[in-house]
């Protein structure tokens, strides 16, 4: 039985490292509503595999803006953006990033089979890929990630009581998965927007950027 799930504020500022998932052959979930903060924070775990060599983004909203990616630190050199709003068209397209890059980070397009899901993630592990999935409605398969990171809630600091000044976020997420043993953990991500997002180091970390 999974043991029960405990709460980490979280506090790193030093360059990230590279998640359990974000790791050769193996697929990380993204799993969480809009605004939950996980667009900046799988764009950050690529940080890690682009210093290796080029990684790809798979953009289906077409809502991406790859100096967010650089900001993350990706190089810009190092970044492959390919939108793909076709559903018809995504698999082909992830699997043909997967076939020849260290790492891809592909939002699922609503309603991708569960089948070609599980099939990525044989070719990520075939090809000792790094898979980073962005479900865009509900959640992955089960078993299909080593890890997931569910984002549950996202509160805004700095305004006060209506007013003042935004002075950052704080996202709540969930993991869960191998990739923590089979126990869950709670955390707290601290991100204002312009200073490395603070994580457990063992989970997740992002570099400067902009908040998406």
């Amino acid at each position: 039985m999974a043991e029960a799930a405990r709460a980490e504020v979280v506090a790193l500022e030093a360059f990230p490292r590279v998640v359990p998932g974000v790791e050769p052959g193996r697929v990380l979930g993204l799993v969480g509503p809009p605004g939950s903060g996980l667009t900046r924070l799988g764009l950050a775990l690529l940080a890690g595999p682009a210093r290796r060599g080029p990684v790809a983004v798979v953009d289906v909203r077409g809502w991406l803006c790859p100096p967010a990616a650089w900001e993350a630190g990706v190089a810009p050199e190092r970044l492959v953006v390919v939108r793909c709003p076709e559903r018809s068209l995504w698999g082909r397209v992830t699997a043909a990033l997967l076939e020849g890059l260290p790492a891809v980070y592909a939002e699922v397009p609503a309603g991708a089979d569960e089948a070609l899901l599980r099939r990525l993630g044989a070719l990520a592990r075939a090809r000792r890929s790094a898979l980073l999935l962005r479900p865009l409605r509900g959640a992955l398969p089960s078993g299909l990630a080593h890890l997931n990171l569910m984002g549950e809630a996202v509160r805004w600091e700095g305004a006060g009581s209506g007013h003042g000044r935004i002075t950052g976020r704080r996202l709540t997420l969930r993991a869960a998965g191998r990739g923590v043993g089979g126990s869950e953990q709670v955390l707290e991500v601290l991100d204002d927007g312009s200073d490395a997002l603070r994580v457990v180091p063992r989970l997740a970390a992002a570099p400067a950027g902009r908040a998406v």
